[in-house]
């Protein structure tokens, strides 16, 4: 089994402080850190930008897992990919050509990451599933952070996991949203490996980011 890796949600930590937070997460053990891109459009939310990945890019070592909520996506990957993300993760609802938009993060060399919302079926990506790096399955609908965790979607990782040993691929599968101490077991008991969490790792016990990372990879 693949080792559990925490990628926190920096959609909960404290924006005007966004160098030092990273760097907290770094300290703390996190393997990457989960960025969401919104645009009020694709999801009724706004975040941050190219710029701001960026700035926070050259303060870090650690891997950007960049999230891209955002449609049309295909014309902004390459901005992205140019701001520091080392993932990039895309919905298939948000572009005209799935295939074309993996392959651009491919030309790219960064690790192509495709999101599936809870309503979202896995054929949507079946046939692309050898090119993907990592699938990220929802487990709220995405927007915002603080949501409730949706349990139905273990089901979708459950299915992910046998796929992947059936036909033999190697992809992560990361799930986000709702993400704590008492689900996130169940989470890795269906397949996934990867767990983006904001609220629980940014919050819980006093704000004790090391303390956290480390009970969540550990239940």
């Amino acid at each position: 089994m693949k080792k559990i890796k925490i990628s926190p949600s920096i959609l909960s930590a404290d924006f005007s402080q966004l160098g030092n937070e990273i760097k907290k997460l770094e300290e703390g053990g996190a393997d990457m850190i989960h960025v969401d891109v919104m645009d009020g459009h694709f999801v009724p939310n706004l975040t941050i930008g190219p710029p701001v990945i960026k700035a926070l890019k050259k303060k870090s070592s650690i891997l950007f897992d960049v999230h891209l909520m955002i449609s049309p996506v295909h014309k902004y990957i390459e901005a992205y990919s140019n701001a520091g993300a080392d993932i990039i993760t895309i919905h298939p609802e948000a572009t005209d050509n799935l295939n074309l938009s993996i392959l651009k993060i491919k030309e790219l060399k960064k690790k192509v990451g495709v999101s599936l919302n809870p309503e979202t079926k896995i054929d949507t990506i079946l046939n692309e599933l050898h090119q993907i790096d990592l699938v990220l399955v929802m487990s709220v609908n995405p927007g915002f952070g603080g949501q409730k965790f949706i349990p139905e979607v273990l089901t979708k990782i459950k299915e992910l996991k046998k796929i992947q040993k059936e036909k033999k691929l190697n992809f992560d599968i990361e799930i986000d949203g709702g993400i704590n101490f008492e689900n996130c077991k169940k989470a890795v008991e269906a397949g996934a490996n990867i767990l983006v969490s904001g609220t629980t790792i940014f919050k819980s016990n006093n704000g004790d980011i090391k303390k956290n990372i480390e009970l969540l990879r550990s239940k």
